[in-house]
């Protein structure tokens, strides 16, 4: 038996859990301690260091509900989020770029008709999102899910808002023809909740913790990778310094201001709007 030292530590704790039948398992739990003992080591933590990571993942755990997830921020402002967000997601060249969830995404949004008004009753300035969802191949992919959630013209999502319906959450269709159209409010660049743990820690540095504006849109049709992914906002002034590393160039889109008029839904507005043209690009899932 090898009784325990500094220098051995490390090897004696991976030995042990090498006694996995599980081989992905064993994997993960080897290389874990590999690198917590490591990064230990090259920092030399202190115990007092140590109590207090352990109080803030206790308390992080703790604000956890079904409508916020502080732990999936925690993750997306260290860009842990994002890759392996980009490890799972090697799409070919010309599909969809995948980015981040985020913690606010709801199940079971109620489904809305082609055109119809996700955003009612939300502050904001009304948007219309349009476009067309197709295979790589060019040809448009019918009854697509376009599963959507984004912030109100103030910055919130339903999680951040006293309200007992959906609030900017809705699930569209594709038609026949791959096309689809969502009425909205435009997003606006916002903080992520600095209430919480994760605030705590970005009140002590110098990095912003602001996301410029942007819609999340979760999109999947039988026979296609699904993807989640974002909108954002050209022109942005947080485009450079988003906080969860979640800007792509593809997913960049003008937001092109109208007086008003004929709308992509087919109604007459006597109010400025904002027109957003955006296609999804799905890659087979063969």
């Amino acid at each position: 038996m090898s009784f325990v030292t500094e220098a051995n530590l490390t090897d004696l704790a991976v030995e042990r859990w090498k006694n996995i039948s599980d081989p992905r398992l064993r994997q993960i739990m080897t290389a874990l301690i590999k690198h917590l003992h490591g990064f230990v080591r090259e920092v030399e933590l202190s115990e007092v260091e140590w109590a207090t990571a352990i109080d803030w993942l206790t308390r992080t755990g703790k604000m956890c509900t079904d409508k916020r997830q502080e732990f999936i921020l925690a993750s997306d402002v260290l860009g842990v989020s994002m890759l392996v967000d980009a490890i799972n997601h090697r799409l070919a060249t010309g599909a969809t770029p995948t980015t981040v969830t985020g913690p606010f995404h709801v199940h079971d949004s109620p489904e809305l008709g082609t055109g119809a008004n996700m955003a009612d009753g939300a502050p904001g300035i009304p948007c219309f999102v349009s476009g067309f969802v197709r295979g790589l191949d060019g040809k448009p992919i019918k009854g697509a899910v376009l599963d959507v959630w984004q912030t109100d013209g103030e910055g919130f999502y339903e999680a951040q808002r006293e309200t007992d319906g959906p609030w900017l959450r809705a699930i569209y269709h594709s038609g026949a023809d791959g096309s689809y159209v969502i009425r909205t409010v435009a997003p606006v660049g916002y903080t992520i909740p600095m209430d919480g743990t994760v605030g705590e820690l970005m009140t002590r540095t110098q990095i912003s913790h602001m996301r410029p504006a942007h819609i999340h849109f979760l999109v999947e049709a039988p026979g296609y990778h699904r993807i989640i992914t974002h909108i954002f906002q050209a022109g942005d002034r947080f485009i450079d310094t988003d906080v969860v590393f979640g800007v792509k160039e593809p997913l960049i889109v003008p937001f092109e201001q109208k007086p008003g008029g004929r709308t992509p839904s087919g109604e007459t507005s006597d109010k400025p709007f904002y027109d957003v043209k955006y296609d999804f690009t799905l890659q087979s899932a063969a």
